[in-house]
């Protein structure tokens, strides 16, 4: 079925978004196993013109699953406005003509994008994502060819690195300790995903947080152990669709500074504050925008 709302699709899987990696794609078809109401159904999205074409397998209504869809890709968000407002500020106006048909890519399961997240630190989007795919294929649950993230209790339990599991599974030879978080790729970031799995099974509700508004949210989310206010803020964008975050690091702080500050150097806690004022409901997706601008228009090059 062809869904009638403007995306780029590729744009928006390739583009970074910490809720989780890319979905696996053949011949320009994007697939993955997403939970919709409790029932676990494949996925599969191709581009047709500006539009989805969308098909899927299981045991879920048509509706259910577009809802699904839509949520996921941010379709219900009004590309056509947001443009409109970015046309009315002389520092945005170039970057729709860049980024045109770049959604929001939430994450269909919050967990995910906490980890993916924390993984995301200090990192390069091709080394955070293949160690988020490598946790799914190996402990995640399997669906055809596809596989989910595992639960927080699953994580819990996963051995740190070769020497706890050499210590405690009884493997004679380390060298064959491989069934753990460090040989993900994961590095210094597995103590913080097992105390972030130990902290959503045993204390916390991850569904309560959507609840929250955006101040006691962001509040919540900086008790992980390993999450500071930019990766709280992509946990909330992406995770949450908490649109008013704007999530800073020092990238976007020379974004800013140029296009706002004659360059002048600020902190990126001011940038954030100054996002989020500037920018209101549209903060999130300014900075999604500001960040592929940058990077597509030699902005980023200059910038070094």
């Amino acid at each position: 079925m062809i869904i009638k709302k403007p995306i780029d699709l590729e744009l928006t899987q390739l583009s970074g978004q910490t809720s989780q990696p890319p979905w696996a794609e053949i011949n320009g078809t994007f697939s993955n196993v997403v939970n919709v109401n409790g029932n676990q159904v494949i996925f599969n999205v191709k581009q047709f013109g500006e539009f989805l074409d969308f098909d899927f397998d299981g045991d879920v209504s048509q509706s259910q699953a577009v809802s699904k869809l839509s949520y996921i890709f941010d379709l219900d968000f009004d590309l056509d406005r947001f443009y409109k407002y970015l046309e009315n500020h002389a520092e945005l106006v170039e970057m729709s003509k860049f980024c045109n048909g770049l959604r929001l890519f939430l994450a269909p399961d919050p967990f995910e994008c906490v980890i993916s997240s924390i993984c995301s630190a200090n990192n390069s989007i091709k080394r955070w994502t293949k160690s988020i795919s490598d946790i799914k294929h190996n402990w995640g649950n399997q669906y055809g060819d596809y596989y989910t993230f595992p639960k927080s209790c699953d994580l819990l339990n996963i051995y740190l690195d070769e020497e706890e599991e050499f210590d405690l599974s009884g493997i004679s030879d380390i060298e064959r300790c491989t069934n753990n978080l460090k040989n993900c790729g994961v590095g210094y970031r597995a103590p913080y995903m097992r105390k972030a799995s130990e902290l959503f099974t045993d204390e916390m509700d991850l569904q309560d947080i959507s609840k929250m508004s955006y101040e006691e949210a962001f509040e919540t989310i900086l008790k992980v152990p390993g999450v500071g206010p930019k990766v709280a803020d992509c946990i909330l964008l992406y995770g949450f669709n908490f649109k008013e975050a704007f999530p800073s690091d020092v990238w976007i702080k020379r974004i800013v500074s140029y296009l706002y500050f004659d360059g002048k150097d600020i902190s990126v806690s001011k940038v954030r504050e100054f996002g989020m004022e500037e920018f209101g409901d549209y903060a999130g997706y300014v900075q999604l925008y500001m960040f592929h601008y940058a990077r597509k228009s030699g902005l980023m090059a200059k910038l070094k």
